[in-house]
């Protein structure tokens, strides 16, 4: 097969089509939406193809059937009919006002009524909106097309500012209040953004949406499948272990086929590394901050559990942690349960790059910042290939006393017991290593197993109150935390780990290897 242009960063359907660069055909899916319904949201991480599927309704709509040549939708499609387009994005910019939001919407208007011929005779941004469809409709004799990209930005923008998000909520809604009352004038409508903000705060005037976000039919509509990089991008798979592609870039999750990032998919095919492409592109320093402020026990986002109602608890004053980590797209659904009338999904990382990109992060603000923080993550990973357990207690050790007593003093996450159990699994997971945090078993739940090198690590914590106990290893022993793990054969080391709360350092680190 020949190799094709890859669309890194290229969000416009007709470049892509014109350039001839590899594109994974999603016509489907806009031929399905039209034909169930005519308004509909959609919530995905940023970066994951949304501005491209907008683009692509936009050009079906418009009729522009040579860019539709070899795609599912060439041939099921009403090429004689052009419905007018309005396209609203925020993408573009940050606002800091709601007098900077009022002046951008008047632009983004200003720009369709001059793309589509027409003028609106009202100048307040709902009448003007509304005057915009309606005057679309008059002139095309089809109903209006409205296409809104990033609809959140200028909110997520001022999270840290909540009172510049509010003005940015209620200057938004007042945008999007009017697409409901456009009804007569509108064919279709779709939104997307990163998070889902309660129809209470922002959707109050608009309560129609189907909101597609965690529909298993839609699970896949945008990123790449197992099929997408195994045909489409075939090309580009010799001389890459495909199962380490998986690992690193698949997982994604939203109750149906899983995907893989594509940003992460097309620049690992570039740059022939990898790399946390995706991560490293802009991770916000205000989630690790509130992780961090709510005293997260970082073990645990391994596998939260959380109901459909908490995952879509998203607004200024009220975000809920699970659903700051679901939508931002750190976590992803692992499965769902029905529970008589409540939806009960358990949330993992998605990925190796997820779940080594946040805890790297959250490891720089839980060892304050340390300069010799990666010196430390490399060093554990030769002491593990070399069973070097003084070693380990030694890396450790130089750890704690590592960080500054003003910082301890400074910060109130240092003075819980999760803590130091928290540092110990984000040094792991920073790594990329197989984790299972809080390991459960008939005789309870043991802290942290790693799987590394063909052999199993079982961690258990304790926090005491001055000089070593022994209780740690010895609950290992005594609960019979090593039984499960017998039968795979594997060399199995019993590590007890007992902290100082004064002395803020381990004061115990016994092994006891078993085969």
């Amino acid at each position: 097969m020949t190799r094709k242009i890859l669309p890194i960063g290229i969000q416009t359907f007709r470049e892509i089509r014109e350039r001839d660069c590899y594109y994974v055909d999603k016509t489907g899916y806009a031929l399905d939406l039209i034909e169930q319904g005519k308004y509909f949201f959609l919530s995905r991480p940023r970066r994951f193809g949304k501005s491209l599927f907008l683009d692509t309704l936009g050009e079906l709509f418009a009729g522009n059937e040579p860019l539709f040549r070899g795609l599912w939708a060439h041939s099921r499609w009403d090429w004689g009919r052009r419905h007018p387009v309005i396209r609203l994005s925020f993408a573009e910019g940050v606002m800091h006002s709601r007098a900077e939001l009022d002046q951008r919407i008047g632009e983004i208007l200003a720009d369709n009524e001059a793309n589509l011929g027409v003028q609106s005779p009202h100048r307040s941004v709902a009448g003007r909106f509304l005057g915009l469809i309606r005057a679309a409709q008059a002139k095309y004799g089809e109903g209006a097309v409205v296409l809104v990209d990033e609809y959140d930005k200028p909110i997520l923008d001022n999270l840290t500012a909540p009172e510049i998000a509010r003005a940015m909520r209620d200057g938004l809604r007042n945008l999007y209040s009017v697409i409901k009352g456009a009804d007569p004038h509108l064919r279709f409508a779709f939104l997307t953004g990163v998070s889902k903000f309660s129809k209470v705060s922002l959707f109050s005037g608009l309560n129609n949406l189907n909101d597609i976000s965690v529909d298993a039919k839609y699970s896949a509509l945008c990123g790449y499948t197992e099929t997408d990089l195994n045909g489409v991008f075939a090309p580009e798979l010799p001389g890459l272990d495909r199962d380490q592609i998986r690992d690193w870039y698949n997982g994604y999750n939203w109750t149906g086929e899983a995907v893989y990032n594509p940003f992460d998919v097309l620049l690992l095919f570039e740059k022939r590394q990898f790399r946390p492409w995706w991560f490293e592109t802009a991770t916000p320093t205000f989630l690790v901050d509130l992780l961090l402020e709510r005293q997260v026990f970082v073990p645990r986002l391994e596998h939260l559990l959380a109901s459909e109602q908490l995952l879509s608890a998203f607004d200024v004053d009220r975000i809920a942690t699970e659903a700051l980590l679901f939508q931002t797209g750190y976590l992803t659904i692992d499965s769902v349960r029905q529970l008589g009338p409540v939806i009960q999904y358990r949330l993992r990382y998605p990925n190796q790059e997820v779940r080594a990109g946040l805890n790297g992060a959250l490891l720089e603000q839980l060892a304050a910042r340390s300069d010799a923080t990666m010196e430390h993550v490399g060093r554990l990973y030769d002491l593990l290939l070399a069973n070097d357990f003084t070693g380990l207690e030694r890396l450790f050790s130089a750890f704690f006393a590592g960080i500054p007593a003003d910082w301890y003093r400074k910060n109130p996450i240092a003075r819980y017991e999760g803590y130091y159990a928290s540092v110990f699994y984000a040094y792991f997971a920073s790594l990329g290593l197989v984790i299972v945090p809080e390991e459960s078993s008939n005789a309870g739940r043991l802290d942290m197993a790693v799987r590394f090198n063909h052999q199993i690590y079982l961690f258990e914590f304790k926090v005491v109150a001055g000089e070593a106990e022994g209780r740690a290893l010895r609950q290992i022993k005594e609960r019979g935390y090593a039984d499960k793990y017998r039968a795979e054969g594997c060399p199995l080391h019993l590590i007890g780990v007992e902290f100082s709360r004064e002395r803020r350092t381990v004061v115990g680190f016994e092994v006891e290897t078993w085969g």
